[in-house]
């Protein structure tokens, strides 16, 4: 999927305007953190997106225009809700729907589920609608994940998750290079390894769009050390795979890209109690 045009996208429930002339470009391969408060817009948006409202204004995919519904758009775009919908057919029966109708892999939806710690066989006779919210959410991510989408749309999809849950999620998803994201949350730390822009919505229109790029020169370094009281595996993989060294799992030396400053920090963000020194630095700059 290439460029998604929204052009002064305006959505009225009675006589309010839940958006307001809306504008917006989204190119193909943006991560977007969509923020705001509650009633700023943000699930409206991409209620309309996935064709589910009629709305005035236009939202062009790929150039061309696109009515309220364009199965072959759809088709693409792969959606979590943040309330999940009260489904009563069987666990089973939805993965299948979603292997035939969606193009879920039943591979991946097997091996993402167990990685976010849910076993689907164990759940698949039993009704959607009656399974816990974290369950709910971890099928509903794990059949999202699985599809071959060009574009994932996530509404705070991290909300009914448990901690563990969330790391694993944040991490599938920085996992998918192929796809652009358009992701609402308000635990906006967790997301920003992930994402290049942040768009702001407030009364249904933009206040903010930051495209999240270092002000350093592209090709530039930081120079980082990071200390730790104890030792930890699980970081000790992580900032490896950033090729970090370390001599005794406790002080770790590398350079992080000027880029991907955001991105990095989001990683120790996840890390923060174990941290006990940090330095970050440009060659004969400022510590950040």
């Amino acid at each position: 999927m290439g460029m998604i045009r929204i052009n002064k996208l305006t959505k009225r429930f009675e006589k309010r305007a839940v958006l307001d002339e809306l504008t917006l470009s989204i190119k193909a391969g943006d991560r977007i953190a969509l923020i705001g408060s509650n009633g700023a817009g943000k699930t409206t948006l991409f209620r309309c997106l996935l064709g589910h409202y009629r709305f005035a204004g236009g939202i062009a995919f790929d150039g061309a225009g696109k009515g309220r519904r364009d199965l072959d758009m759809l088709s693409r775009v792969a959606f979590v809700p943040q309330m999940p919908p009260p489904l009563r057919m069987p666990v089973g029966e939805l993965l299948a729907f979603s292997a035939k109708g969606s193009a879920a892999d039943p591979v991946k939806m097997d091996m993402i589920a167990g990685e976010m710690g849910i076993d689907l066989k164990e759940i698949a006779s039993r009704p959607f609608y009656r399974l816990s919210g974290g369950q709910k959410q971890k099928v509903l991510v794990t059949i999202a994940l699985a599809r071959p989408a060009d574009l994932l749309i996530f509404d705070e999809p991290a909300a009914n998750l448990d901690p563990a849950a969330r790391a694993v999620f944040i991490d599938l998803l920085a996992e998918r290079r192929d796809a652009s994201m358009l992701i609402a949350s308000h635990r906006l730390e967790e997301v920003a390894p992930l994402v290049n822009r942040v768009i702001e919505l407030d009364r249904g229109q933009v206040v903010l769009d930051d495209s999240v790029v270092d002000r350093l020169k592209a090709g530039q370094f930081r120079s980082c050390r990071i200390g730790l009281a104890d030792p930890h595996p699980t970081f000790a993989s992580a900032l490896a795979e950033w090729g970090f060294v370390t001599a005794d799992n406790t002080l770790f030396e590398g350079q992080v890209p000027a880029g991907d400053t955001l991105r990095f920090l989001g990683l120790l963000s996840r890390y923060a109690s174990l941290v006990d020194r940090l330095s970050l630095e440009t060659d004969g700059s400022d510590n950040v």
